[in-house]
């Protein structure tokens, strides 16, 4: 306290004095007995004027704590002060403040001469009447109430009315029913606690915090912001706080609303709009994302999509193998080929035997010595069988000998003015004829005699049959 005198020329301008009652009680009234002197009454009286009495639950000097406040008239030394309020602290206050004029009467000293101060009430909490015996009602603050009538001075936060029996309005709380809810941020729109101002059943999708004031986190959305975003929205975008709904649709391979299934097997991409091509490695799947094929191609492809058949003239696991060169064409994924004539087998690798031509479908002929034949053709390359001549072997000498003995060439006579010059063409003819057929016939003979391994046309001196002597004419004019 301060309780030094304070005249014009002192330093400080107020004095003050104070009580701590040790524990908040309701108040009825205060008496402060100020000390008089024989004569100096009037004195007292002035010195004595001005003050305020302050009756608080905190021991701060303020207005919501002013009980008294003395006026123009000089206050009697032995003055009872009706307090109706609960309090721990009770305060006198005096001041001369510099530049200020008071009231006539009013002494420019001013002392704290306090003989007596006396605080009526009831001396324990919680109770009212004229003989402390009824109970405050139980939301009053501090438990303290208007001694006289049993209001409440204040409330408990969450309670309201005289009597602080009513719960603050829905959407409000505390101290004085003045703190909204957070914006109707609870669970199915449920009111806040009315005292705390949390959400008992939690906070509504997309707020959290005790008062589910905070939106959540990037990454997190629902109730409580306790489920996380699938992470995979489009352009790294956050999810709904509410849904968890990418808005702005998904990475490549990823589907629906939430992003949070990958394509069905086989599609890949945006949407999953995009048919993998069925030729990743031991048919597996292309990579959801871009298509990819993660573990190499099925023989005959290539490329990071496996959508690229091997060029022509190759085959097999990355086109490393090369088409057998007996092939027309070559199957790209395992080397089966379309044979050039001459060859078979699945790689055209094989030759044909005693067979010719494409996919070795012709038999070489019989006639052929030793079956044997151009593999491409057919043509008899070691020579034919006894009585057969040709390039295959498929003429027979007997018949051919047969049907030359069976041909002569008749010479024919015309007679008339041009018989000289017409006979003379049929009978140069005819000698054509016969030395042909004489010809053919001799061809034939070595043939055959050649198949029975003779030579007996370089031995044998060969005599033409049926040979035909053409006198040589003297023609002369007439």
């Amino acid at each position: 306290m301060r309780t030094q005198s304070i005249g014009l020329n002192s330093l400080e301008k107020t004095v003050w004095w104070k009580v701590d009652l040790g524990a908040v009680y309701n108040i009825h009234s205060v008496n402060i007995i100020f000390r008089n002197y024989d004569d100096w009454e009037m004195r007292q009286r002035g010195r004595f004027a001005g003050f305020s009495l302050f009756v608080s639950t905190t021991g701060v000097l303020d207005n919501t704590s002013l009980c008294y406040k003395d006026g123009p008239e000089l206050p009697p030394l032995n003055i009872t002060i009706n307090c109706t309020t609960l309090g721990r602290y009770v305060i006198f206050f005096n001041e001369r403040l510099y530049g200020v004029t008071y009231p006539e009467g009013y002494e420019p000293s001013i002392y704290v001469e306090l003989c007596e101060v006396i605080v009526y009430g009831c001396n324990q909490t919680g109770v009212y009447g004229s003989n402390c015996d009824n109970q405050c009602p139980m939301n009053c603050k501090y438990n303290v109430c208007h001694i006289e009538n049993g209001t409440c001075f204040e409330c408990d936060a969450g309670w309201r009315g005289e009597y602080c029996n009513e719960t603050c309005s829905a959407g409000w709380h505390g101290k004085n029913c003045n703190h909204r809810c957070s914006n109707w941020h609870c669970k199915q729109n449920a009111s806040c606690n009315h005292v705390t101002g949390l959400c008992e059943e939690g906070c509504a999708a997309g707020w959290k915090g005790s008062t589910c004031d905070e939106t959540c986190d990037d990454g997190t959305f629902g109730f409580d912001c306790a489920s996380n975003c699938s992470g995979q929205c489009f352009n790294e975008y956050p999810c709904s706080r509410q849904t968890g709904h990418c808005q702005g649709g998904c990475k490549p391979g990823y589907i629906t609303e939430k992003c949070n299934e990958t394509c069905s097997p086989g599609f890949y991409g945006q949407e999953c709009r995009y048919q993998c091509t069925g030729f990743c490695l031991n048919n597996t799947i292309c990579d959801h994302k871009d298509g990819t094929c993660t573990y190499g191609c099925h023989d005959g492809y290539i490329g990071k999509f496996c959508n690229i058949s091997c060029a022509n003239g190759y085959y097999g696991k990355n086109c490393s193998s090369v088409c057998s060169p007996n092939c027309k064409t070559c199957r790209h994924t395992d080397g089966q080929c379309d044979c050039l004539a001459g060859w078979n087998g699945f790689y055209c690798n094989t030759e044909c035997s005693k067979s010719y031509g494409e996919g070795c479908k012709y038999a070489c002929s019989q006639n052929c010595f030793n079956q044997s034949c151009d593999k491409v053709d057919g043509r008899c390359l070691t020579g034919c069988t006894n009585g057969f001549y040709g390039e295959k072997c498929n003429k027979d000498m007997l018949s051919d000998l047969n049907s030359l003995s069976s041909v002569s060439c008749h010479p024919w006579s015309i007679v008339g003015p041009v018989a000289i010059g017409m006979n003379l063409i049929f009978i140069i003819t005819g000698i054509i004829c016969r030395w042909k057929l004489y010809n053919k016939k001799l061809f034939l003979l070595f043939k055959k005699h050649s198949s029975e391994k003779t030579d007996l046309y370089a031995e044998a001196e060969v005599i033409p049959e049926d040979s035909s002597h053409y006198q040589e004419l003297n023609l002369s004019e007439k």
